[in-house]
């Protein structure tokens, strides 16, 4: 059982590769809404002085998975999207901020997607520290961010028989970090 801990989060913090996620959401055929993640992705957070965190990750392109025949997954990883082959990482960087005292943070942050780089804004909280029963220091982000695939160079669409288009333009992106002190 953990306990928390009295103070604040400070240091140095990696990714927990086991207890982290990396998914995504899009809107498909404006009735439901088509889901996957990449298994493959580092993570770390860095607490300055002040208090403010900074966060970097990478996630591998080609860790991506779908609940979908295996056609979907090669579409995915084509230049139609993802574009793996060229470009097989994906990459964010905030700029460093302070969660509230409620655990609530917001970051400026860069996602780069093939090669493009835009300008994001993410949510989320911020939970912990507490000690694991091995003695580590563990805390967790909970993020969360919409973006346009289109930005990204991922314009590939297919029109419906009476109309709109099966695949939604907005991703949301949730990133569950599980961190443990270095």
């Amino acid at each position: 059982m953990s306990t928390t801990l009295n103070t604040a989060l400070s240091g140095s913090y990696t990714g927990d590769r086991n207890h982290s996620s990396f998914g995504f959401a899009v809107p498909h055929m404006t009735v439901s809404t088509f889901r996957g993640t990449f298994a493959d992705v580092t993570a770390g957070v860095t607490v300055s002085d002040d208090g403010a965190l900074t966060v970097v990750g990478v996630a591998e392109v080609e860790s991506i998975s779908v609940k979908s025949p295996i056609d979907l997954r090669k579409h995915l990883l084509s230049d139609e999207f993802f574009d793996a082959a060229q470009y097989p990482r994906m990459r964010f960087r905030s700029a460093p901020a302070k969660p509230a005292e409620d655990g609530s943070i917001t970051f400026d942050g860069e996602l780069t997607i093939k090669n493009i780089t835009r300008p994001v804004v993410v949510t989320g909280t911020l939970v912990g520290p507490v000690e694991d029963p091995y003695g580590d220091t563990r805390a967790a982000l909970e993020l969360e961010t919409k973006i346009d695939r289109r930005d990204y160079g991922m314009n590939w669409n297919m029109p419906l028989p009476k109309g709109g288009v099966a695949l939604g333009t907005e991703v949301t992106i949730t990133v569950h970090l599980e961190l443990i002190a270095d």
